[in-house]
């Protein structure tokens, strides 16, 4: 594993890399899952987890508590993701700000919320009833958004701080979501990143977007599935130099190159925190 002094840097965890992961054992800090894709009770995911975690600390992601829902958290969901928290101790568990369960129905995606004070009653009482489960903060993810909601709306950055003050819950910040939301919506994603309370960041994510044409109109969609692009990297360092080093993740989903290329991206990354630890330090 890489050296930690200045900073961790880590990747996400795919099922074609696994091999690779333990017969080269590549220089990163950590590898972060996604919860429900671990949730059975053996086969050869775990195993290969459980090998894995012997030689390094794993990140839990969550994909499928859906924070947002206003009929709460499914309890057995959250029993399932408990018993992975205890199984592997990760250095961060997290979530997203958002909803993906209806009627006990799960659905395919992230969806997005208001973000006025019922919201944020709904998502607090969530958040709180996931800590209280698993003994730990929760640190909750920014969403990319593409369409803004009618009505009296909480500035993101003020949301996403009265429920760190609500819950003790942290953030993980994910730089890419800020570009692709304020693009989206017309936004400053610098103004973003100048007015989040760093103190609250836990974890930082880093992805890759893609532009597409609508009606005439380009918007940005965040599909975890190109190199990080270079505004990301430019909101990044300016986030390291206001916040100094904070962990951060490299995060893949889609079109998944070989390990070594992860690896070779993921150090982008640390140059950057070594900056940032030197102007901190």
């Amino acid at each position: 594993m890489a050296s930690k002094g200045k900073g961790t840097v880590g990747i996400s965890l795919k099922a074609m890399h696994y091999d690779a992961v333990l017969d080269t054992r590549p220089a990163v800090d950590f590898f972060e899952i996604h919860a429900e894709n671990y949730m059975m009770a053996g086969g050869p995911h775990r195993r290969y987890l459980d090998r894995i975690a012997e030689h390094y600390p794993i990140s839990l992601h969550g994909v499928g508590l859906s924070l947002g829902s206003a009929e709460g958290i499914n309890e057995a969901h959250l029993a399932r993701f408990h018993h992975l928290v205890e199984t592997y101790r990760p250095v961060f568990v997290s979530e997203h700000l958002a909803w993906s369960v209806s009627g006990g129905a799960y659905l395919a995606d992230l969806l997005p919320l208001p973000l006025n004070a019922e919201t944020l009653d709904v998502v607090s009482a969530n958040v709180a009833r996931v800590q209280d489960e698993i003994g730990r903060p929760l640190l909750v993810e920014n969403p990319s958004v593409y369409l803004d909601f009618t009505g009296p709306s909480i500035p993101e950055v003020e949301f996403l701080e009265a429920l760190c003050d609500r819950t003790g819950c942290g953030l993980l910040l994910d730089v890419n979501n800020i570009e692709v939301s304020a693009r989206n919506l017309g936004l400053s994603a610098a103004d973003y990143i100048d007015r989040v309370n760093t103190d609250r960041i836990g974890e930082i994510h880093l992805a890759g977007h893609i532009e597409r044409e609508v009606e005439g109109v380009t918007i940005l969609i965040d599909d975890h599935g190109s190199p990080v692009s270079d505004a990301v990297w430019a909101l990044y360092r300016r986030l390291i130099e206001r916040a100094g080093p904070k962990p951060t993740l490299l995060e893949r989903d889609n079109e998944i190159p070989p390990l070594a290329e992860l690896v070779d991206e993921s150090e982008k990354a640390r140059a950057i925190l070594i900056e940032g630890y030197a102007v901190h330090a």
